[in-house]
């Protein structure tokens, strides 16, 4: 629904495991590395733990599409079963033609066989046991029993157990003593730190191809990083319902309030430590009120005055000055402070753009072309679409990329959407590919605030 919106070439936060969108960061990527090594190593059994919506599928399908071709890999997603049926769970994925009523030694016996004959062609197989706390003590057990199928030198299969925290304490059980002690490795996905939260949105936006500046600021991703927990799935749920709310509200400025707007439509906000926002609203209230007698009688004390109110229209014109000396013109975004000595294209597109930005109405559309932070890069880059638009209808103001200072080129001014559609598709092959999407006035003046 927001893709052309944010100017997304696909949902960037689905809570399904697409491996195009694995992020490596939380150690991620590094135990990856260490699965896939274990694995060909061919020893004992590996455990993954995790809490609900760690990651533990994503790195699963991951461990899938990077393992070598020779590696075979069988998939149990319903691990809930006895431990007779368990190994004819294996053999049916594995493809055995094997009678429903075969005995477990039969079962057993086409296992081996089969393996044998995988390990002579230079093959390997893993069995990967998805939600494995849920599987009986006495069928982990059996799971052991396969483990021991072994060449004088190897181990015929490999196994690797996904768990939740609760299959950490199943294993601790005495029955299955014996299972705990042929694990040889264990990898525990911890939550992700607000920091890391951060980066993985960002790699999340840019994997569905946003070109744009950084949408979930510090306040945000604060925000975010508490009701998840640190916990990837929620946080896509919560991304997914920020951006939603945005594209509601027709901005491409991601707020607070648009956060915690998802975290009320989401069915985890009420878990532990988290307090909802009208709660949070009422008792920030009772403390302004509580406060605002005491300020007020500190305000009437020490004869402060109220700080006059600044327009909308005032704040974005403060932001985009014209230019109006001629010194050598400033060759990168390296200060954060606007260059008054832009005395060329930019400058006058600067100018442009703040009668501009004063003058239209919140719905006003325009086409987002590019977002560069190198001054020398823009002008070249606005003398070459001269040639191909009208420069009267280019226009360009200051934002920021990666917190530092850039500035973005817009192009058009439309009554709606639908024609900006229609301007978007008739533009220049040559500008088709920077991804051009559509900006509004109303979310224009909003980065130019949030960037004041």
């Amino acid at each position: 629904m927001y893709l052309a919106h944010f100017g997304l070439s696909q949902p960037p936060f689905r809570i399904t495991a697409h491996t195009e969108f694995f992020y490596g960061g939380g150690n991620r990527g590094a135990i990856l590395d260490a699965l896939i090594y274990a694995i060909r190593q061919g020893e004992g059994i590996i455990k993954v733990s995790g809490e609900v919506g760690s990651g533990k599928t994503m790195l699963c399908r991951m461990l899938q599409e990077r393992l070598p071709a020779e590696v075979e890999t069988v998939y149990l997603a319903n691990p809930s079963v006895s431990p007779d049926e368990i190994l004819h769970a294996i053999a049916f994925e594995m493809q055995l033609s094997l009678p429903r009523e075969a005995s477990r030694l039969e079962v057993m016996q086409a296992l081996q066989d089969y393996l044998l004959e995988r390990h002579a062609q230079g093959r390997q197989v893993v069995v990967f046991v998805e939600e494995a706390q849920g599987m009986p003590l006495a069928t982990l057990e059996e799971i052991r029993l396969l483990s021991n199928l072994e060449t004088q030198h190897y181990k015929l299969l490999q196994i690797v157990l996904f768990g939740q925290p609760e299959l950490d304490r199943n294993l601790n059980s005495p029955e299955i003593r014996q299972l705990r002690e042929r694990i040889t490795h264990g990898f525990n996905l911890k939550p992700l730190t607000a920091a890391e939260i951060r980066d993985y949105l960002m790699f999340r936006l840019r994997a569905a191809d946003y070109h744009g500046p950084d949408l979930f600021g510090p306040a945000v991703v604060k925000l975010i990083a508490r009701a998840s927990k640190g916990l990837i799935r929620r946080v896509n749920i919560i991304a997914d319902k920020t951006l939603l709310a945005a594209f509601a509200e027709n901005t491409h400025t991601l707020s607070v309030k648009h956060v915690r707007a998802a975290i009320e439509d989401s069915d985890f906000e009420q878990h532990a430590g988290f307090i909802s926002w009208p709660k949070m609203a009422r008792a920030a209230a009772l403390l302004v009120l509580g406060t605002a007698a005491g300020a007020g009688l500190h305000a009437v004390l020490q004869g402060a005055s109220a700080k006059p109110q600044v327009s909308p229209v005032a704040a974005v014109a403060r932001l985009v000055p014209v230019a109006r000396h001629t010194e050598a013109p400033q060759e990168t975004a390296s200060s954060p402070q606007p260059q008054a000595h832009e005395a060329d294209v930019v400058a006058q597109r600067l100018a442009a753009t703040e009668k501009w930005l004063a003058t239209q109405s919140p719905a006003t559309s325009s086409i987002q072309l590019m977002v560069s932070n190198d001054l020398q890069q823009l002008r070249n880059h606005l003398k070459k679409i001269s040639h191909e638009i009208e420069m009267e209808k280019i226009f360009v103001y200051r934002s920021k990329v990666n917190g530092q200072p850039a500035w973005t080129v817009l192009y058009g001014s439309f009554p709606g959407r639908e024609k900006t559609a229609e301007a978007m598709d008739a533009l220049p092959e040559s500008l088709k590919v920077y991804r051009p999407y559509l900006r509004t006035v109303q979310g224009v003046r909003a980065e130019i605030r949030q960037n004041q």
